[in-house]
């Protein structure tokens, strides 16, 4: 029996791939375990663990790598110790991890160092900031690459990586989006006590490599939506070094009828909502993903998306008040095309399991060499 080893540090990582440890786990042959950590073990963030917990998934362990230091390289050393520690205990056949966190670089540090074959779902996208050096950087300590369409693919490959070890499933968070597994509108609203009959949704990052600038940016944006009329369901930030210049400017949106503020919403629930919004606005990257599937227009604000593969109807604006005002402007007016099959049809999970039941990925060579284009 394989084992498997799913690192999870934020909410967004976990519901890319909350689908592929469903259906791990529904094999006899294959044995899951869930290292958790991060933005879940923290309660300014929603104490989101319990999302996981609430998926009885058998083999669950949580760290706290969390530092009184907010730098991103302690936690990251604070990872790789409690990971490292971990997988000595249960000894996993291949470590799974996701995008572009610090956790998910500590996972395939101690994957690649430790002879344990390191599986990265979507790598070889771009976007810009630290994020990208992580990306890249988690890719080339990987043994295996899941990726979500073929531009990525090509980056991959073009990286010096194998191509018998690059398999496109698509992004993992589309099956849920077009599953049976969302909630209804009613029921959402009811649970978060949302009662607009119309919303946009906030969700707005910090950008690391903007850090001194950040609070300016985030206080300019506020400012924008205090004076604007549509009625928001703002979502806090992840916990990047920043998050506290946006969580408190977002203080001045508490007594304002028109905002419900959360540090934190379920994944399926999340996306009921935005399915039944009138448009998404900030810097995630669920406006360049999920959004454009669901037809929901979209403002991305700044840099933290740059690059990345995105829809042509998206609204790109800077941090200025003017051009944030003239969006909200128009947004109602926006429409866009739902988008086709970007980052894949629904059925990443199942293209993943079939990747693990080939004999030929459990013996890629994990001594790693470069080869030449």
């Amino acid at each position: 029996m394989k084992k498997i080893l799913f690192l999870t540090g934020t909410r967004a990582d976990f519901g890319k791939i909350k689908s592929l440890i469903q259906i791990v786990e529904e094999q006899s042959d294959f044995e899951s375990f869930v290292f958790v950590t991060g933005m879940h073990l923290q309660k300014i963030y929603g104490y989101t663990l319990i999302e996981i917990e609430r998926s009885n998934f058998k083999n669950v362990f949580t760290f706290e790598n969390h530092t009184h230091e907010t730098t991103m390289d302690l936690t990251l050393a604070k990872t790789i110790e409690g990971l490292s520690g971990y997988c000595k205990k249960i000894k996993p056949d291949m470590i799974v991890v996701h995008g572009d966190r610090v956790e998910t670089l500590a996972g395939a540090i101690v994957g690649s160092l430790n002879n344990i074959l390191v599986a990265h779902i979507e790598g070889g996208e771009i976007s810009g900031t630290v994020d990208e050096l992580i990306r890249h950087s988690v890719s080339k300590l990987s043994h295996i690459h899941f990726v979500s369409n073929k531009e990525a693919e090509k980056r991959i490959i073009q990286m010096g990586e194998l191509e018998e070890s690059v398999f496109t499933i698509g992004s993992p968070d589309i099956d849920i989006m077009f599953s049976d597994q969302l909630p209804e509108l009613n029921i959402v609203k009811e649970y978060y006590e949302i009662p607009f009959q119309e919303f946009g949704i906030v969700m707005f990052h910090p950008v690391t490599t903007e850090f001194e600038f950040m609070q300016k940016y985030v206080n300019t944006f506020v400012d924008c939506l205090l004076k604007d009329n549509h009625n928001y369901v703002v979502i806090f930030p992840n916990n990047d070094l920043g998050s506290q210049f946006i969580i408190n400017a977002y203080k001045k949106l508490k007594d304002n009828a028109r905002f419900r503020i959360f540090p934190s919403i379920r994944f399926e629930y999340f996306l009921t909502l935005l399915k039944n919004s009138q448009f998404i606005i900030g810097n995630s990257s669920a406006g360049i993903r999920e959004a454009p599937y669901y037809s929901i227009p979209i403002i991305n604000i700044g840099t933290r998306q740059q690059n990345r593969s995105v829809h042509a109807d998206i609204i790109n604006v800077d941090y200025s008040e003017k051009s944030i005002n003239e969006a909200l402007s128009i947004i109602s007016q926006h429409r866009i095309q739902q988008s086709n099959n970007d980052f894949g049809q629904g059925n990443s999970a199942g293209l993943f399991l079939q990747c693990l039941q080939k004999s030929d990925i459990w013996k890629l060579n994990q001594q790693k060499q470069f080869r030449d284009s």
